[in-house]
C-alpha cells in the first residue's frame, strides 16, 4: 500500500524579516565577543608586566603584537557591528524589514576580520605590512587583472546588500532563471526555482541582464505538490479534472491560471506533481485552506482507485 506524501510551499512576505532574525541569532552568543575581550585586557596587561621578557624574545614580541591587532581590530568591528543594527532596527521598527541589510553588515564583518587577520599574521612573522604593500605594487596590475571577476562580483554583491531593490525571499526573474532569492553572497545570487534547484546566478548578472522583481507587489503565487503512485498516476488527466472542478470560481483565487497539473519528477514507482496558482491574498491562511481542498480532492481520487482493484 503506497501512501501519498503532500508538501505545499508558498513565498512568505515577511521572509525578509526571518532572514534578519536569523543573522542576529548567529551573533546573539556574546561568550566568542567576551573571550575576546579577556584575551585582549590579559594581552595588555602583559605588555605592561612584562616588557622586559618581550625584548629578551622578539619572535614572541612579534606574535604578540599581532595578537593584540587582530583582538583589537575584532572587538571594534563587533561594537560597530552592534550599534549599527541597532540603529538600523531603531529606524524601522514601524516597518517590514529587509533582511540583506544585516546579512551585509555581517558579510563585511568578516571581510574585514579577515583583512585585519593577514596583517596579524604578517606581523607575526615580522613582515612589515608597509614593504609588503610596496613591493606589491609590481604584480597589483596582474592580481587585478586575474581577479577581476571575483573583484566586481564582490562589489556587485555588496550594492546587493546595501539595496532596497533586492532582498532575501524576493521572487525575481533573471535572464532565463526564475524563482526565490535564499542568499546572497559575495559571488552570487543564490535562487531557488519552481523546481526546488539552487542556481547560482554571477551578482555581475545582475546589473548587466534585466532583472524583474515580482515581489515587489507582494506575489500571491504558491505551488502545491504532491507524489502518487506510478500505476495510480495513469489516470492524472482525470484527476486533473477534478480538481480544476473544485477550483473552478473558487472565491480565493484570481481564476487567471489554467491549473495544469504538471509533472516535476518521474521515478522508478513514484510521479511528482505540481500545480501554480495564484490567491486573491498573499495570506498563509487562505493558501492552507486551498491547500487543504486541492488534497482531499487527491485522496479521494487514489481512494477510488484503491477500491476499483
Amino acid at each position: 500500500m503506497y501512501s501519498i506524501i503532500l508538501q505545499y510551499q508558498w513565498k512568505n512576505p515577511n521572509l525578509g524579516s526571518f532572514i534578519m532574525m536569523t543573522e542576529e541569532r548567529k551573533d546573539t552568543n556574546p561568550i566568542p565577543f567576551l573571550i575576546k575581550l579577556v584575551l585582549c585586557i590579559l594581552l595588555y596587561v602583559s605588555f605592561w608586566y612584562l616588557d622586559g621578557f618581550y625584548k629578551q624574545y622578539p619572535w614572541l614580541n612579534n606574535v604578540s603584537a599581532g595578537l593584540n591587532l587582530f583582538l583589537t581590530s575584532s572587538i571594534l568591528f563587533s561594537i560597530g557591528r552592534y550599534i549599527m543594527i541597532m540603529i538600523y532596527k531603531k529606524r524601522h521598527e514601524k516597518r517590514i524589514v529587509r533582511g540583506n541589510f544585516v546579512l551585509g553588515i555581517n558579510r563585511l564583518t568578516v571581510v574585514l576580520n579577515t583583512s585585519v587577520a593577514v596583517i596579524s599574521l604578517m606581523i607575526a612573522f615580522g613582515i612589515d605590512p608597509r614593504d609588503f604593500v610596496t613591493s606589491l605594487t609590481i604584480v597589483a596590475m596582474a592580481i587585478a587583472v586575474t581577479f577581476r571577476e571575483y573583484i566586481t562580483n564582490l562589489i556587485s554583491g555588496l550594492f546587493i546588500m546595501f539595496s532596497d531593490q533586492l532582498s532575501v525571499g524576493d521572487r525575481v526573474a533573471v535572464g532565463e532563471h526564475k524563482g526565490r532569492i535564499v542568499d546572497i553572497n559575495f559571488s552570487s545570487l543564490v535562487i531557488q526555482n519552481e523546481d526546488d534547484d539552487m542556481v547560482m546566478v554571477p551578482n555581475n548578472m545582475v546589473f548587466t541582464s534585466p532583472i524583474i522583481n515580482l515581489s515587489a507587489h507582494r506575489s500571491t503565487l504558491f505551488l502545491v505538490k504532491f507524489e502518487l503512485p506510478l500505476q495510480v498516476s495513469v489516470d492524472a488527466d482525470k484527476l486533473e479534472e477534478s480538481i480544476q472542478a473544485v477550483l473552478a470560481n473558487h472565491p480565493y483565487l484570481t481564476g487567471e491560471d489554467d491549473l495544469q497539473l504538471k509533472v516535476v519528477e518521474l521515478g522508478k514507482d513514484f510521479v511528482k506533481y505540481k500545480m501554480e496558482m495564484h490567491a486573491k491574498s498573499s495570506s498563509n491562511k487562505v493558501h492552507k485552506q486551498v491547500e487543504n481542498e486541492v488534497f482531499k480532492e487527491v485522496l479521494k481520487f487514489k481512494r477510488a482507485y484503491d477500491s476499483n482493484l
